[in-house]
Order: C-alpha cells, then sequence, then structure tokens
C-alpha cells in the first residue's frame, strides 16, 4: 500500500463545533493512517503539530517524494491554505472540504469548493445547499468512551449539589441562536406543574450575550422561578459528560446549526432529548426516536414536549434507550474517522 498522510487545518483560535468535531476524530485517525495538524490552536498537552511553513517545507523535501499527500479542509481559510500549499510546493496535493453550512454559500465559498478535489457533506439538510451534491455523506461521531450512561441519575444530581431533583438541561454557548430563550419560555410554563424539576444552562456566556442573558433572567426572577432555572456558565470540557447523563432530558433548541453534536452527546449518555428542526437533528431523531422534534423558535411545542417527556417515565427511557442504540450503531468518533480516512485513500490512489 503506497504511504498516505493526512493533514488536517487546524487554523481557528477560537474553539468552536468545527474544532470540538475536529479534535474528537483525531485520535482515531491517527490509528488510520498517519496524519499531520497543521495549527497549533486548542489541541491536548503532547498533540505534535505544524505551521503553515513547516509543512510547505514538508511537502518539498525530496524524502517525501513518494508519498501521497491528503489536506481536510473544514473552513474557508483552509481551503485557501490548502491551495497554497498545492501551489507553492508543486506536490500532487489532494484536498478534500467537508461542507456542514445549513444556508447559501458565498460567491467565494463556491469558487473555493470548486477548487477541492472532493466535496463531502455531514447530513441532507447541508448537502441541499451544495451543487453539485456531494457523493459521499459523513455524520459526525462523538466518543462513547466519554459520553456514557449513568445507572442512576437522581445519585448523579445530588452529587452535583441538586439533591431531590430532576433535570432539564441545555448546553453550548448562551445566546439567542442557540434557542436559549426558547428553553428559558418553555420552562417558565413547564416547572409550576413539576415542582420537582429544575432547569440548567450550561455554556459560556460573552459579553455580546450579556444584556440577553439579564433580560431571561428578569423574566425568570418576576416568575418567582429564580432558584430553579441555573446558569451555570462554561464548565470545564472534563465535567460536561457527567451534566448530559445526570439530566433526565437535554435540549437542542438552535434556531440554525451546521450539524450539532449536543443530541448525539445526550443520546450516548442515555438521556431524552428535545430537538429543534435544526442541523442533523431531524435525520437522527426520525431514525431513532431518541425524543421529540419541534419547530425552531417555537416556545409552546417546546414546552409540550417538555411535559410529554417529563410525565412519562417510560416513555421517556425508551427514547433514552433507543438515543443509546443509535449512537453506538451509526454515530461514533470510530465510524466517521474510518469513512474520512477512506476518502482520503480514495483520493491519494487518483495519483
Amino acid at each position: 500500500m503506497m504511504r498516505t498522510i493526512l493533514i488536517l487545518g487546524n487554523s481557528n483560535k477560537r474553539f468552536s463545533g468545527v474544532t470540538s468535531t475536529m479534535l474528537q476524530v483525531l485520535p482515531e485517525q491517527s490509528r488510520l493512517i498517519e496524519t499531520w495538524v497543521m495549527g497549533e490552536h486548542n489541541l491536548p498537552k503532547g498533540q505534535a503539530w505544524l505551521s503553515f511553513g513547516e509543512c510547505l517545507h514538508r511537502l518539498r523535501d525530496p524524502q517525501y517524494r513518494d508519498v501521497r499527500f491528503v489536506f481536510h479542509a473544514r473552513r474557508n481559510d483552509e481551503m485557501i491554505q490548502a491551495l497554497l500549499l498545492r501551489a507553492f510546493s508543486k506536490a500532487p496535493l489532494k484536498i478534500f472540504f467537508t461542507s456542514t453550512a445549513q444556508r447559501l454559500h458565498s460567491n467565494f465559498s463556491r469558487w473555493l469548493m470548486g477548487k477541492m478535489d472532493q466535496v463531502i457533506s455531514t447530513c441532507e439538510a447541508a448537502a441541499s445547499y451544495l451543487t453539485p451534491k456531494p457523493d459521499v455523506l459523513i455524520p459526525h461521531g462523538i466518543d462513547t468512551r466519554r459520553f456514557q450512561p449513568l445507572d442512576d441519575k437522581a445519585a448523579a444530581m445530588a452529587e452535583l449539589g441538586y439533591k431531590g431533583i430532576r433535570g432539564v438541561g441545555i448546553f453550548g454557548r448562551v445566546r439567542q441562536q442557540k434557542g436559549v430563550d426558547v428553553f428559558v419560555e418553555a420552562l417558565l410554563q413547564v416547572l409550576p406543574t413539576q415542582p420537582d424539576v429544575h432547569g440548567f444552562v450550561i455554556g459560556e456566556i460573552k459579553p455580546a450575550d450579556r444584556d440577553f442573558v439579564e433580560n431571561l433572567k428578569q423574566r425568570i426572577s418576576a416568575q418567582g422561578l429564580e432558584q430553579r432555572i441555573h446558569f451555570l456558565g462554561k464548565l470545564p470540557f472534563e465535567q460536561l459528560p457527567r451534566w448530559f447523563a445526570a439530566v433526565d432530558v437535554a435540549c437542542a433548541l438552535s434556531r440554525n446549526e451546521g450539524f450539532g453534536l449536543t443530541v448525539l452527546e445526550a443520546m450516548a449518555s442515555g438521556t431524552a432529548v428535545v430537538a429543534s428542526k435544526a442541523g442533523a437533528w431531524p435525520d437522527i431523531l426520525a431514525a431513532h426516536n431518541a425524543g421529540q422534534l419541534v419547530p425552531c423558535g417555537d416556545v409552546d411545542a417546546t414546552a409540550q414536549a417538555l411535559h410529554d417527556l417529563l410525565c412519562d417515565d417510560s416513555y421517556r427511557a425508551q427514547c433514552a434507550a433507543n438515543g443509546l442504540v443509535g449512537v453506538t450503531s451509526d454515530y461514533t468518533v470510530r465510524r466517521e474517522a474510518a469513512a474520512l480516512v477512506d476518502v482520503a485513500r480514495a483520493l491519494a490512489e487518483r495519483g
């Protein structure tokens, strides 16, 4: 078998969903194919990386003359970097791009994608914005060794400092686009009828969103529920799996989403889901019945879905069980890594 090296773009200093998917799949990919990461951002301690200049030097190095290089880009600037590497190194570098955006692409983005050797996507909704349509859909996966169900959610909540309650959580950056306002307004309807339920908003609050959050807190205080809806802020990455497994229902209510790992993380944690019709969530929930889908921005539908799941223990447990089976069969990082490596090897074989 020819020696193939996969180069991963890592251009964004800010930790994002794209960064998270790359980092989660990286260890599995590295076991299957020799992998270089171009860019130092957000990497775990000990992970080797190359600068653009170092990568260019290696592509020009005679010792790599017989190596087939493939670059995987996930952002526009990574496509640009890959094209520059190919132009300046004169190496037969193949490039593929993963498009997750569910919107019309700019002329410049379409031009860049036209320069790629292959464009793939993650779900039908994102693929529908591409012309021509991609030949390959590779959904994101998660590490099921990190996200696992717990035997006793009540005990887990007690260990987290909330004894005797059931939890409903929303995870991710706290802003309107993520539907945090929908989550809060739905809880204002549900909590008066569910005295043992608390809501948890877990995620970073940027300065630009502080007024948005303050308005939500005022709404909560006006209803006398400030002791039952908790804004926990950004938690350490290693703490998130326990929270996903401790809550009874996880909400993912984005108004728009590229793919969205939150639903998969909840499913792997044995937690039922309420998700908006954004990202890959319609595909995932339709296939695996792990919870309920609601229209984006629909407070009443979200409140009803929460009510249905919280009031019926057997229904909620069945959704959780369905989700766990679905993740294990279709959405692991191992499966995603193998599929991406297959794309890279196929491109390398084109010569």
